[in-house]
């Protein structure tokens, strides 16, 4: 058991450690280069699982995929944040969690077509190579991001790449001066904002110097009210979706890595479709990762269209009745044993499935709202702090990963399935208060736009206008 343990905690854990390492390289190396990085790993972490043959082993397979998870699962949304034109910057980002969704689809039928087979496990976690080769070869036709050129002295190149993402012509060639003006504009200010703290360190060379950068970034993130009010944003949204009892493991940009992937309502899964005529585990992960993937779809249509804040807003109350539907019909089911089990099965089988509708329905409204939303936290973020406030707004994502994975089973046992359930529904309100509160809308704006809403305040009201009058406009 220590053993399963170490082995499924340690991805998680070293996803916790790399997001912030990652965040400095992400600015001292460019993002594209991370995301070279971060294949690196995941093909190392693969092959070394495939091909061990000693728990210890195992733990370092997976360690490595956890480092690439880690930098992957903040570095990509940045990267496609920056690159994506402002209208469908939403739904560029959505594109991600669509392939993690859909590869989790694909992941199940793998893991079936080789859990028959002799070895089979390895050929599963083999395979998780293949998509990060594949990305591997792609990425050296991609750009980088241009924010990321400007903010290094190319402007030039900076400028090939807007024109690749808007197209050549007269009113196009507006359009890319326009935004190199903005993120010019914006890299000014932050430096005539940071030029007390910042320029001692400019004159140093070495690592005291790159030191002193990392010190002076966190310090402006922490100290600075539009970059702090940005982070507990981040946090909050990053924090709030894997403490609603939603656990996973999170690889944005290549999701066919065959890996866990479940939430917590998984845990009865199994016996819960056998009450209902499902005999294979397997068809029972599959139809949840099917939801998920078509609910997704409803978020890529409408997060630019409705917004952020309002998708969440209108999808969390959809997760509390899912919770709360599991809650009451877990106080009618005796699941502490295969005999309790067959008992329920033969008396009545409604509340069986009521716990069935009430997954579908909770998985359904995270994969809409909570489960793309904060993947949009770079956004949030001015240039000058984008990847460490990312990465460490990451990192609260894997660190809450954990404190679910650690507490469930203890959950379960000492406040009872209905009472853990109903301890989720109880977080996913504070998160629907919480959102109401303090998350502006942030949809059709430009990203050096977002950082100048949240420099006063939380501008929540404000927010909300301006995406209704840029609606009208659209409209």
């Amino acid at each position: 058991m220590l053993d399963k343990s170490l082995i499924t905690s340690s991805t998680s854990f070293f996803a916790l450690l790399a997001s912030p390492l990652t965040g400095v390289l992400a600015d001292a190396l460019g993002r594209r280069t991370v995301i070279f990085i971060a294949d690196v790993l995941f093909i190392a972490g693969a092959l070394v699982q495939a091909f061990s043959s000693t728990v210890g082993g195992m733990i370092v397979g997976r360690s490595v995929v956890g480092a690439a998870v880690g930098s992957a699962s903040f570095v990509v949304p940045m990267y496609v944040s920056e690159l994506a034109p402002s209208a469908i910057r939403g739904r560029m980002v959505v594109v991600l969690c669509l392939f993690l969704t859909g590869g989790q689809v694909v992941a199940y039928i793998v893991g079936w077509l080789f859990s028959t087979h002799p070895q089979g496990w390895r050929w599963m976690v083999g395979l998780g190579a293949l998509p990060a080769a594949i990305q591997f070869g792609v990425l050296f036709f991609m750009p980088e991001t241009p924010r990321y050129l400007v903010k290094a002295g190319k402007k030039e190149q900076a400028r090939r790449v807007l024109r690749r993402v808007f197209g050549i012509g007269e009113g196009l060639e507006s359009l890319v001066n326009g935004v190199l003006r903005k993120v010019e504009r914006e890299i000014l200010d932050e430096e005539v904002m940071a030029e007390g703290r910042a320029g001692p360190a400019a004159a140093k060379n070495g690592w005291s110097s790159k030191l002193s950068l990392i010190n002076d970034t966190l310090t402006q993130l922490i100290t600075v009210g539009g970059n702090r009010r940005a982070l507990v944003i981040a946090c909050m949204l990053q924090g709030f979706q894997q403490l609603c009892g939603f656990v996973r493991c999170l690889t944005p940009f290549h999701s066919t890595t065959l890996t866990d992937s479940k939430n917590s309502l998984m845990y009865f899964s199994a016996t819960i479709f056998r009450l209902v005529g499902f005999r294979s585990p397997t068809l029972t992960s599959l139809s949840i990762a099917l939801t998920n993937f078509a609910f997704t779809l409803v978020a890529y249509y409408s997060i630019d269209r409705i917004g952020r804040r309002r998708i969440l807003l209108w999808s969390v109350p959809i997760m509390i009745i899912g919770l709360a539907l599991c809650s009451v019909a877990f106080g009618f089911v005796d699941l502490t044993g295969e005999e309790g089990a067959s008992s329920v099965a033969v008396r009545d089988k409604t509340w069986p499935r009521v716990i069935l509708v009430a997954m579908v329905t909770y998985v359904a409204g995270y994969a809409i709202g909570l489960g793309n939303v904060p993947w949009q936290q770079s956004e949030l973020f001015p240039l000058s702090v984008r990847s460490l406030g990312s990465a460490l707004s990451t990192a609260m994502n894997w660190g809450c990963n954990t404190i679910i994975g650690l507490t469930f089973l203890p959950m379960m046992e000492f406040l009872t399935p209905a009472g853990t359930f109903a301890l989720y529904a109880i977080i996913c309100a504070v998160c629907w208060g919480t959102v109401w509160k303090i998350y502006p809308e942030t949809a059709g704006l430009g990203l050096e736009d977002v950082g100048g809403l949240l420099r006063e305040g939380w501008s929540v009201k404000e927010s909300v206008r301006g995406f209704n009058s840029r609606r009208r406009g659209i409209s």
